[in-house]
C-alpha cells in the first residue's frame, strides 16, 4: 500500500506537520475504495506499520482521522453480486500533490468550507 514513493513523499509531511494550514495543507495521495475517498495529509512509519492522517469523505460524515496503511490493507469490499469480484483500498495513481483548496471534490470542498469559511 505504501510504495517507496508515496513513503519518500511523506517523509517530508510527518504527523503534526500541517496542523492550522486548512486549506493550504498539501494534499500528498488519495486512496479509494468506491465512492469513499482518503485524501492523505500527512505520514509516518511507526513499528510495522505506516500511520497516515487525512480526510476521509464518501462514508455518512466526513472527518479528518488517523489511519493505519496495514488496517487499510486487510479491507475488502465483496461486489461479486454486481460482477465486480472483491474490491480492494487502492490508491488512485493519477493524483497529484496539491492543496487541499485545489483538490476537485464537492464533498471535500462542502466540509472545508463548514470549518474554516466565516
Amino acid at each position: 500500500m505504501i510504495t517507496p514513493g508515496l513513503a519518500e513523499a511523506l517523509s517530508s509531511f510527518p504527523l503534526y506537520s500541517q496542523d492550522a494550514k486548512k486549506k493550504d495543507a498539501l494534499c500528498i495521495a488519495v486512496f479509494y475504495l468506491g465512492n469513499i475517498r482518503c485524501y492523505v495529509l500527512e505520514g509516518q512509519p511507526e513499528s510495522d506499520d505506516f500511520t497516515l492522517y487525512g480526510i476521509v469523505t464518501g462514508l455518512y460524515e466526513t472527518e479528518y482521522g488517523y489511519l493505519s496503511a496495514n488496517e487499510m490493507e486487510g479491507i475488502t469490499y465483496d461486489a461479486s453480486q454486481y460482477g465486480l469480484g472483491t474490491l480492494r483500498i487502492e490508491q488512485d495513481k493519477s493524483f497529484k500533490p496539491c492543496t487541499l483548496a485545489e483538490v476537485e471534490d464537492t464533498e471535500l470542498q462542502a466540509f472545508l468550507s463548514r470549518l474554516y469559511d466565516n
